[in-house]
């Protein structure tokens, strides 16, 4: 959504693009009767920024009691900037476009500028991501993402999922196994990038030296662009999935769930693998209808029957059918051509970014 969802300008004004969002939650408490549905059965669920926006919901105040379950499809803990990142990008958008700092004067301004000025706005953050400018930006390259402003936002959401603010909503949370290939794959990238970039980056994310020994060991014959991508993988969603998944379950008296989409796509030559993305037509059950690019002429049907039921029964009954997440032993849904529960699957990854994720 841009500026018109997430401009901040400390003007008292924030997160119009979640509080749209929120508006339609109530929207649905006021009429889900007359469809037949159940107001104390709502569940909201999203991918990748929708995920996000869900995770964010969770901790809102005004979002309290719209919703009673949630699922965090390939997003990492609710991703927000600080109120002083935010208020200086929406400064360098005015400043884009040629006008004041102001809300009234943004708006005013043709939405075909505004677009323009926001893509000259990406094209800086990729050329020049200088943290000093661009702060927690610079490492999640959204400069449009929900503003911790003290009021819709009162804190880091996280830390408010911590201390128990989404207790009683039921969760189910997980990620893909190969996240990034989606972006690394597709445009070839993957085979473009260098040892240095790969050790920026990985420093970067604040990753020890050992760290990427242990991600060198763990992917043997890996090149700089297949480990790059592993270790944005992590960094970006899985490592937060466990986050999350650990703080709701230490709080909740609600349920917890994890999942870990693995199947691989045979695409692009195999390499595309499960990549960001790949669970979406099996969540909702329509294989073949336009996914062939993606997954090729034979996805497994019985695996897109065992998703779709599963997110079914836990929007219905608020249980996915397997063991309830604790962080004792994560016990994890691994779904791939056959379904297996796996204790902890990403100790050894948790254990390479103690300390930095």
């Amino acid at each position: 959504m841009g500026a018109e969802g997430f401009l901040f300008l400390a003007d008292g004004v924030a997160n119009l693009g979640l509080l749209d969002q929120i508006a339609a939650l109530e929207w649905v408490q006021e009429n889900i009767a007359a469809f037949g549905g159940d107001r104390g059965k709502v569940t909201v669920f999203g991918e990748s920024a929708g995920a996000m926006s869900v995770a964010t919901l969770l901790t809102m105040p005004r979002a309290k009691g719209l919703f009673h379950r949630a699922i965090v499809q390939s997003g990492n803990t609710p991703n927000v900037n600080s109120a002083a990142t935010a208020q200086r990008i929406g400064r360098r958008l005015a400043d884009l476009l040629g006008v004041e700092a102001t809300r009234e004067a943004i708006a005013a301004t043709s939405t075909a500028r505004v677009l323009q000025a926001q893509a000259k706005l990406r094209d800086d953050l990729l050329a020049r991501p200088d943290p000093a400018f661009w702060g927690e930006v610079a490492l999640s390259y959204l400069p449009w993402a929900p503003t911790v402003d003290g009021q819709t936002i009162p804190e880091p959401p996280i830390n408010d999922i911590v201390a128990g603010a989404a207790a009683d909503i039921d969760l189910l949370v997980g990620s893909n196994t190969e996240e990034t290939r989606l972006f690394f794959v597709s445009d070839g990238s993957i085979d473009r990038i260098t040892d240095e970039a790969l050790l920026a980056m990985a420093a970067a994310y604040g990753l020890p030296a050992e760290g990427l020994s242990g991600y060198r060991a763990a992917h043997p014959g890996a090149n700089a662009g297949e480990l790059l991508s592993a270790i944005q993988t992590d960094w970006y969603w899985r490592i937060p999935a466990v986050r999350l998944a650990d703080a709701h379950a230490s709080t909740a008296r609600a349920s917890t769930y994890m999942y870990e989409f693995a199947w691989r796509s045979p695409q692009f030559g195999g390499r595309l693998g499960a990549a960001h993305s790949m669970e979406i037509p099996f969540v909702f059950d329509t294989l073949g209808l336009g996914t062939e690019a993606l997954l090729g002429q034979a996805p497994p049907q019985s695996l897109a029957t065992a998703m779709h039921a599963a997110w079914v029964a836990f929007a219905a009954k608020g249980d996915c059918g397997w063991p309830k997440y604790n962080r004792a032993r994560r016990p994890t849904m691994h779904f791939d051509a056959t379904l297996e529960i796996k204790e902890d699957p990403l100790a050894a990854k948790v254990a390479l970014w103690k300390g930095a994720r």
